[in-house]
């Protein structure tokens, strides 16, 4: 029986932001508990709102309310924000809003609190001025945590605003076309043949197409038979930027969710991959894309920064660092990052990056290339480990990627929304000498 959506996803607001669940396991937990797709829809762009304007739907909130419900009241407290973005931030009819949220209460065991609810949600009605954040402090005005505020006016003094607001837009579908298939000139007719509108904005990426509405991707053109990969532009650079070649031996050492892994193949069908992720269950999903796509690598279970466990003494040509980072350029993909992540967690990240990035160049055969990858815009885990790693390592040089925009600059650094794409790194780095 399908569930109430306003329901799942007070639940699943709860969830993430009072137990520490990230979105892409509390959002398909909802889901499978609904029938149709249109409400899996509605409850994944509720939840995403709710993520998204999270201070302000607390702010509207505290003016209407004596106090905060707590303890286990909670998750009618986020029904309150459920409520609130419907009417701020949807198309529903007001009263459809209203009448479904107060329905939604006696499901939550809120039977007593329905004239609060209802209330409180006719006041944010009558009253839109309760939305004026204008003179707000930053993190209601922006809707982001003040370490994150604080961390970006530091580092782009001129461009903190506008990340900010890149954070709160939706992010665009980007596909990868599969050219070992179909070329991105036919598969751009395929696309237009089922009047699906699409652009090729990247001209040094061709393969790279962005839908202008997202959709169903299992429902798209050659989604079985591989024709195609879903990737942000963003991340499509880095098989490019390695410059890989058949009969290299290939290493992506955080190769989860595997979309890199099958770029590099595509790109040399012949090369040896050895694609290693620490989390087995992500695994999963790697061998899952490879197989659609029809490619073969060596799917390793290991820790990066722990090559003994699982080196096999081979020096590799091309070495690939997606690391673990603070997730900082994909808010807009991910919006609960924002409250999940804490300012405590940066400088753990970076010394897991540093020992990952320390421990895998000793597998770089001279003359071979690493590229460092994050999908951070903070400088402590991009262009500062990068530094401070070049000080350490005679035998490392930096080279000057094509696309940067200032070559003196450590690495390429693509803010969000920069060209539609999500905020990514990369350093590409080559180890002194020849083989």
């Amino acid at each position: 029986m399908s569930q109430n959506v306003r329901v799942l996803a007070a639940k699943c607001c709860f969830d993430i932001i009072d137990s520490g669940q990230s979105m892409s396991d509390a959002l398909p937990h909802a889901q499978a508990q609904l029938d149709n797709d249109l409400d899996k829809a509605l409850l994944q762009e509720i939840c995403f709102g709710v993520m998204r304007y999270l201070p302000q739907l607390e702010s509207a909130t505290s003016q209407l309310m004596a106090k905060p419900l707590v303890k286990q009241l909670r998750p009618l407290q986020f029904l309150l924000y459920v409520g609130i973005y419907q009417l701020k931030f949807m198309r529903i009819p007001d009263h459809a809003a209203i009448s479904e949220t107060v329905e939604a209460a006696r499901s939550l065991k809120g039977q007593s609190l329905t004239k609060l609810i209802n209330a409180v949600l006719r006041n944010v009605q009558r009253h839109p001025g309760i939305f004026d954040f204008e003179d707000a402090p930053d993190p209601v005005q922006f809707n982001h945590p003040g370490w994150i505020i604080s961390q970006l006016q530091q580092a782009y003094p001129e461009q903190w605003q506008d990340i900010l607001l890149a954070n709160q837009q939706k992010a665009p579908l980007w596909l990868r076309v599969n050219s070992n298939k179909i070329t991105a000139e036919d598969y751009s007719a395929a696309l237009t043949a089922a009047d699906i509108e699409h652009q090729q904005p990247l001209v040094a990426m061709p393969t790279a197409i962005k839908l202008n509405q997202a959709q169903d991707v299992t429902k798209l053109p050659g989604y079985v038979e591989g024709w195609f990969s879903v990737q942000d532009g963003a991340a499509q650079y880095a098989a490019t930027l390695l410059d890989v070649k058949n009969c290299q031996h290939i290493l992506d050492a955080c190769c989860a969710p595997g979309g890199k892994t099958c770029h590099i193949l595509e790109l040399a069908p012949q090369a040896k991959v050895t694609a290693l992720d620490k989390e087995p269950k992500r695994l999963i999903r790697v061998e899952e894309n490879l197989a659609r796509l029809g490619l073969t690598a060596t799917v390793i279970a290991a820790d990066a920064a722990e090559p003994d466990t699982w080196w096999q003494g081979q020096l590799f040509d091309r070495i690939l660092l997606d690391v673990p980072c603070s997730a900082t350029g994909v808010i807009r993909r991910h919006p609960d990052i924002r409250w999940l992540r804490k300012k405590a967690d940066i400088p753990v990240l970076v010394a897991i990056q540093q020992q990952i990035l320390q421990q895998c160049w000793q597998l770089l055969a001279p003359g071979g290339s690493l590229l460092y990858a994050t999908c951070s815009v903070l400088p402590a885990e991009n262009q500062q480990q990068i530094t401070a790693f070049l000080q350490q390592h005679a035998d490392a040089s930096l080279q000057v990627i094509p696309h940067q925009p200032d070559p003196t600059t450590v690495g390429w650094q693509i803010l969000p929304n920069e060209q539609q794409l999500d905020g990514f790194y990369y350093a590409l780095l080559v180890k002194n000498g020849k083989d």
